[in-house]
């Protein structure tokens, strides 16, 4: 079938054809092996760097940088981070022209037009190009603005906080020693983020100033950041929908027959949904508390039942059960360091030169004055505790009835017990002393060992008097209400004439436009009348010799 000597020639070359085949076939077979090894190990070590937890990062105090690298940390990409920027001021008023800086036409220029001076381009606001005002940003202040590390205040403004950003806030703003004011507006919080919120605000030991104002919370559960453990002094929770619900919590969270907060000045509940039931739970909040100074409930929903419920606090009120039963203990505990023996003798015969005691009360004397001996500051203090003793028993005293200075009498300049001067923070010479080195402010004594006055079985204590500016604007009171708030100014004004206190001044400044009632009242004109003289910023015209008067307001 075959041509001679063609046979074995073709068997040959099929076999290296063959072999050639065998040959390409092993090189691939050995290039894709070493390319699936390639893809395994680079698989192997992305396993790697991802079962690997990245190095913690530590905050260096500077805001902008920890900002941007912890965002960036939290998986945001770079255009998602909202840029750090300085917070816009109104530019200040310009200079009035210099009519010298005018040029003027020589002679040998007359014939010559004038060219008018080019308009300067306006400063008081700045263009940006089409969405780029509308994007997240966080604004700041600085005491100086080369310096990063000096962030004093912080607004974040119209975008949400989600709980992402709030881990990256909980991490940097702790860091920041100068930091004093955070402003939330329209951030979309919820019930998580407010929770996160207050766990990390008490770390934050310059922070005074929390205002979350356009943020309505389901839960309401805003009581959180004014609790026990809060540093601020100044918060509004302006527009957030607070019902009565959480005005109860804010209430306890002012205080009860057990605690206080003793840091807040200032709080604002306007623009809410509040309602009678809701101001009597603040109204309670109120009753042990004498560190706000300042409270506001404009634009709610508050009738009579809810202004005659602050009046009661600002005139006097019995004490409840629980606070009753919590005067006890104080008392029982205040009186325990000298209560020694189960049964003590009688002070009287005790302490009498022309009656010794008898053998088993002297028995009881050699010890107790072999352990006053031992130090003469343990017997002052006796002394002191017996004499606060006779103040709780026989009600209080003009010098002795505050031992201790509010925060209302430093912030007025008053003297301490000691005699010290606590205003401005300066030393007997005159200098300014560091913050560190300020006086420490003092608490004031509980309410609950005021002096208390019985009636029909129950104990009746001064109220409010701690409170200086009432704001109920805008709400619904009417006649009966205006004469509840009438009473309890007159209340706090006789009694700060029979029992004057520097740290107590009582209500100076009431708000009550747009109520439910004439201007014309005369429950109004009565209150406006009182409160006019009560005003610190008031002066009354001042009479010549002759009878007329003159008013020095101008000058």
């Amino acid at each position: 079938m075959f041509a001679a000597g063609t046979g074995p020639s073709q068997g040959a070359l099929i076999k290296s054809l063959s072999f050639v085949k065998k040959v390409k076939m092993g090189k691939r077979m050995e290039k894709a092996l070493k390319e699936k090894a390639a893809a395994s190990s680079t698989s192997q070590d992305a396993a790697d760097d991802e079962s690997k937890t990245p190095e913690p990062y530590s905050c260096t105090g500077m805001f902008e940088q920890d900002f941007t690298e912890l965002c960036r940390r939290s998986g945001l990409q770079q255009g998602e981070i909202p840029p750090v920027v300085i917070r816009p001021k109104r530019p200040p008023t310009p200079p009035p022209p210099d009519p010298k800086a005018q040029t003027q036409v020589s002679a040998e220029d007359g014939e010559e037009e004038q060219k008018e001076p080019e308009e300067p381009k306006p400063t008081t606001y700045t263009t940006k190009d089409k969405f780029q005002y509308f994007k997240p940003t966080v604004q700041v202040e600085m005491e100086n603005e080369d310096k990063p590390a000096t962030v004093t205040e912080i607004y974040i403004r119209g975008w949400k906080v989600d709980d992402t950003m709030m881990g990256v806030l909980k991490q940097c703003l702790p860091t920041i020693e100068k930091l004093h004011t955070l402003y939330f507006w329209n951030t979309g919080l919820t019930e998580k983020t407010i929770a996160e919120l207050a766990s990390f605000l008490p770390q934050c030991s310059n922070l005074k100033n929390l205002t979350l104002d356009g943020n309505p919370v389901l839960e309401e559960n805003f009581a959180l950041l004014i609790g026990d453990d809060s540093l601020l002094a100044n918060v509004s929770f302006r527009n957030n929908h607070i019902t009565d619900k959480g005005a109860e919590m804010i209430g306890k969270a002012l205080s009860t027959a057990k605690s206080c907060n003793k840091n807040l000045i200032s709080l604002n509940l306007s623009y809410n949904k509040i309602t009678d039931i809701g101001a009597t739970h603040i109204a309670n909040g109120l009753r042990m508390n004498r560190v706000v100074l300042s409270l506001s409930l404009a634009s709610n929903q508050i009738s009579d039942t809810g202004a005659k419920k602050l009046g009661e606090v600002l005139s006097r009120f019995p004490l409840t059960h629980e606070e009753t039963v919590e005067r006890r203990k104080l008392i029982r505990e205040k009186g325990s360091p000298d209560r020694k023996s189960p049964s003590p003798p009688s002070r009287g015969r005790a302490e009498s030169k022309d009656r010794p005691g008898s053998k088993g009360s002297g028995t009881v004397l050699d010890k107790t004055d072999k352990k006053r001996d031992k130090s003469s500051k343990k017997k002052q203090d006796a002394k002191k505790e017996k004499e606060e003793d006779k103040t709780v028993k026989g009600g209080a005293k003009k010098d002795d009835k505050w031992k201790k200075v509010s925060v209302v009498a430093e912030m007025q300049g008053t003297k301490t017990a000691k005699g010290k001067k606590t205003v401005g923070g300066k030393d007997k010479k005159g200098a300014l002393l560091p913050e560190s080195e300020t006086p420490d402010v003092v608490e004031a004594i509980n309410p609950l060992m005021d002096s208390v006055e019985n009636i029909d079985g129950q104990l009746w204590i001064p109220g409010n008097r701690a409170l200086i500016n009432l704001n109920l604007s805008r709400n619904q009171i009417s006649e009966g209400g205006f004469k509840a708030l009438l009473l309890g100014v007159q209340y706090q004004m006789t009694l700060n004439s029979l029992q004057p206190n520097p740290a107590l001044k009582g209500l100076m400044r009431i708000s009550l436009n747009k109520n439910a009632i004439s201007p014309s009242n005369d429950a109004v004109s009565k209150l406006q009348e009182l409160m006019t003289t009560r005003d610190p910023f008031y002066k009354p015209p001042s009479q010549s010799p002759d009878g007329d008067s003159q008013s020095h307001g101008g000058q």
